[in-house]
């Protein structure tokens, strides 16, 4: 997969624990808040002063301000009596158990480990991507190198095997005259197929320790810089430490089309196989063959 696209699941992943953490502690803090303005439900009614207007026993006012000290204090009585005979406000209504049960270091320890939780799933899902062989054209699946005759041409323009980086395979010529004798070695048995086209597709890891191996235009062989593995054109074992030829795919020609299947590397051939008798073409490499 696409290293891109990796780090975008991983960046939806972090963002994403991010919201879900913070949508969490601000409800928590809505909720606390909620309960705080809540109005007691035995709050006292409000009682009157306590004054009451002049009696009439106590004689009329003489004075202008006697008058409206009498009114006020008449007015005053009258508001305190309209509050005491006003209905008591309504009982509050209970908080919900669950929620007052909650207390915040549990809202944020829950929202710590679902926000971990999150992002070792998104990293552990882009990982399963990354490594998981790409079944869509990559390595891992049938490849589609090309035309039979292009590709065929092409080696011989060059006088090197043809080779497509992203299947990790090279394609080299097979002659049709050695088909028969190739069909005596077991281990061909998988990918006679390709032979009978011409062509053998081998696996670019050297099956000593995994090294790369180029090709050698002078001898016209491959041969390992790692350890000094030698192979002839079709990966048969010419030298070196390898215990076995190269590993090799299959082909299967549809339509004029050479379709390489790299879901499965079928073991090279045993030391010893020499089906077409290729000797070195000139100087090695990487030094003398066996």
């Amino acid at each position: 997969m696409d290293p891109a696209v990796v780090l975008l699941i991983a960046i939806v992943g972090v963002v994403a624990a991010a919201a879900i953490f913070f949508l969490a502690t601000a409800r928590r803090r809505d909720e606390s808040r909620a309960l705080a303005q809540d109005p007691p439900s035995d709050a006292p009614a409000t009682v009157g002063t306590g004054l009451e207007p002049a009696s009439a026993s106590a004689g009329a006012p003489t004075t202008g301000r006697e008058l409206e000290r009498a009114v006020a204090l008449e007015q005053r009585g009258r508001s305190d009596a309209s509050d005491r005979d006003a209905a008591p406000p309504p009982p509050a209504l209970p908080a919900d158990e669950e929620t007052i049960g909650v207390t915040r270091r549990q809202v944020l320890n829950r929202g710590i480990v679902t926000s971990f939780s999150l992002v070792l799933a998104s990293f552990g899902g882009a990982s399963l991507a990354f490594l998981w062989p790409t079944l869509s054209g990559g390595f891992g699946s049938k490849i589609q190198a090309g035309k039979v005759e292009e590709i065929l041409g092409e080696i011989e323009d060059t006088k090197e095997p043809f080779y497509l980086a992203s299947g990790r395979f090279y394609i080299a010529p097979y002659p049709k005259d050695a088909v028969a004798k190739a069909k005596e070695v077991q281990a061909y048995s998988a990918v006679i197929d390709g032979y009978e086209q011409g062509m053998a597709a081998l696996y670019q890891k050297c099956v000593h320790l995994g090294c790369r191996v180029p090709w050698c235009a002078s001898s016209q062989w491959f041969e390992c810089p790692c350890h000094g593995s030698q192979y002839n054109r079709v990966g048969e074992k010419k030298g070196g430490p390898a215990p076995r030829g190269l590993d090799r795919f299959a082909i299967d020609v549809q339509g004029g089309i050479a379709v390489v299947d790299t879901s499965k590397v079928i073991d090279g051939p045993p030391i010893g196989t020499n089906t077409t008798g290729q000797e070195a073409e000139g100087p090695n490499c990487v030094g003398g063959s066996e």
